[in-house]
């Protein structure tokens, strides 16, 4: 499958990239921008294998951000990804290592997904498409025909519910997965996002989990349109999460009272996933 292919693969054990997309970046589409691959982890090796196997072939960049880890990770990701960009971010927290890959991402079009096999790549063709079709940031959804989750509980549903609402009442938007962080977007509109400094030695606001909160905000407030994309969320593989949904609950309400409203938008209609 290449980024111009947003056929859904179904999970198998026996994928791997190049069964994925034989032809790799020599058969891209003339013209098409070009596409980097954020991926945050810590402690994630046993996951990495599985990601990979659902990358796309012929994606342009890989930008493998290091929390860390304390495991073999680094090892892992280096030889799955022999040609990636290896960084190890500056504080901890998954908004500062997102920080961090941004930031050396060169690509036109950056896609943020997570290490431990519950945003599928094999998806990427969908915001790629997005994108390309006018939009300036892909907001992956959980809850649209063709999305869904395996690893979202009641309480969580109902929580995210209730900060949709409060975001969507307070500037304008219709988001329907405010907390997901599946995402892509135009590099250019990076600064719109505004994040926390890298080079600060000291913890900053964004830092956390929050960030998915404070991007999306951001981005809805600089009046940029915004396209839902169909998703749908794995269960983790292996290992424990570190989410903790009444802590980071918080610090997501926290970020959406502290952010002002300068402009109202709307969000576009999902587009329709293909095969």
């Amino acid at each position: 499958m290449s980024l111009y292919t947003p056929d859904r693969l179904e999970p198998s054990d026996e994928t791997d990239a190049h069964d994925i997309d034989e032809t790799g970046a020599a058969d891209r589409a003339p013209g098409r921008p070009t596409v980097t691959v954020v991926v945050p982890a810590m402690n994630e090796a046993k996951n990495l294998p599985h990601v990979a196997a659902r990358m796309p072939a012929d994606i342009d960049e890989i930008v493998f951000v290091d929390g860390h880890s304390v495991d073999d990770t680094v090892d892992v990701a280096r030889s799955l990804w022999p040609d990636a960009k290896f960084v190890t971010q500056s504080r901890k927290g998954k908004g500062n290592a997102l920080a961090c890959g941004f930031r050396v991402a060169t690509s036109d079009i950056i896609v943020m997904i997570d290490a431990d096999g519950s945003t599928d790549p094999a998806e990427i063709p969908l915001f790629v498409g997005a994108l390309v079709a006018g939009a300036d940031f892909a907001k992956g959804t959980r809850f649209a025909d063709g999305g869904g989750s395996s690893d979202i509980t009641f309480g969580r549903k109902l929580g995210n519910k209730a900060l949709n609402a409060i975001v969507n009442l307070k500037f304008g938007a219709a988001f329907s997965d405010l907390c997901y962080g599946y995402n892509a977007f135009w590099r250019h509109h990076v600064p719109v996002m505004a994040l926390p400094a890298v080079e600060a030695a000291e913890a900053q606001w964004g830092d956390g989990f929050e960030i998915e909160t404070l991007i999306n905000v951001r981005v809805a407030n600089a009046g940029l349109k915004i396209t839902e994309v169909p998703s749908f969320e794995q269960d983790r593989i292996h290992g424990e999460s570190n989410l903790n949904a009444v802590r980071d609950g918080l610090r997501v309400l926290r970020t959406i009272r502290s952010e002002q409203r300068t402009t109202a938008t709307h969000l576009s209609p999902a587009p329709v996933p293909q095969g």
